[in-house]
C-alpha cells in the first residue's frame, strides 16, 4: 500500500475517502508540482507534501517569510491564494488559504479524485490536466545537438507527450523547443518528456509556444 492510501485507510478505515472527510480539512500526503509566487511577484518551483482545502505543505528553495502573501499554482489544482503560516523544516513552507467556500469545495473534489484515483486502482484522470496547444509543432533538440521538427500531442504543466519516429534513450535531456526536459517514457508512435521545472500556470494554455 502506498503512503497516501495508507494514510487514508488509517484516517477513514478501508473505504474509499469521501469529499466530505477533506471538507473537514483533513490533510492527505499528495505530491503535486507547481509554482508559487512571493509578494515581491517573483516565482519558485514547488512540489506539494500533503493538503487539505484550507492549506497546503510544499517542499521549495525559497522559503518567504511567515505572514506573507502566497500565490501557489499547482497541477490539477490551479491557482490558489494564500499566506505562509510556518516553516516545517526539511525545506519548505506550509500555507493557509485565503479561499473561499466554493473554491474550498472544488479543492476537496479534486483532492479526493486523486486520492482514490491510486486507492481504488482508478485510471489517471488527465482530462482535467492536459491540453493540446493551438500550434502542435515544436523543435525537438537531442543532446547531441540534432534537432528534429516533431507534435505535441498533449501538454501538462510538468510534462509533453510528443509524436516522433525517433526515440532517445529514456533519461536523455531533450529540449522541447526551449524548455528542457527529459524522456521518461515511450508509447506507440512517440515519447513523453517531463519538464525539468513545471510550467508556470499563466503560459499553461491552448496558445502556448515551448
Amino acid at each position: 500500500m502506498s503512503e497516501a492510501a495508507a494514510a487514508i485507510a488509517e484516517a477513514v478505515g478501508t473505504r474509499p475517502l469521501r469529499g466530505s472527510d477533506l471538507r473537514r480539512h483533513q490533510r492527505v500526503p499528495v505530491a503535486l508540482l507547481g509554482r508559487y509566487m512571493l509578494s515581491d511577484r517573483r516565482e519558485y518551483p514547488c512540489q506539494t507534501v500533503d493538503m487539505s482545502p484550507g492549506g497546503v505543505k510544499i517542499t521549495c528553495a525559497v522559503l518567504g517569510e511567515v505572514g506573507e502573501r502566497v500565490v501557489f499554482y499547482l497541477e490539477q489544482i490551479g491557482r490558489v491564494e494564500g499566506v505562509i503560516a510556518r516553516h516545517p523544516g526539511s525545506g519548505g513552507l506550509a500555507a493557509r488559504f485565503n479561499a473561499s467556500p466554493r473554491k474550498r469545495d472544488k479543492i476537496a473534489s479534486q483532492l479526493t479524485w486523486l486520492a482514490n484515483r491510486e486507492f481504488l486502482g482508478l485510471p489517471e484522470g488527465r482530462t482535467h490536466e492536459r491540453l493540446t496547444p493551438l500550434n502542435p509543432v515544436v523543435t525537438l533538440r537531442l543532446e547531441s545537438g540534432r534537432e528534429l521538427t516533431a507534435r505535441v500531442i498533449d501538454i501538462s504543466m510538468s510534462g509533453v507527450a510528443i509524436a516522433t519516429e525517433t526515440v532517445p534513450p529514456l533519461g536523455t535531456s531533450v529540449m522541447v523547443g526551449s524548455t528542457p526536459g527529459r524522456v521518461v517514457r515511450y508509447f506507440e508512435g512517440g515519447i513523453g518528456a517531463q519538464f525539468m521545472l513545471p510550467i508556470s500556470a499563466d503560459r499553461f494554455h491552448e496558445g502556448i509556444r515551448l
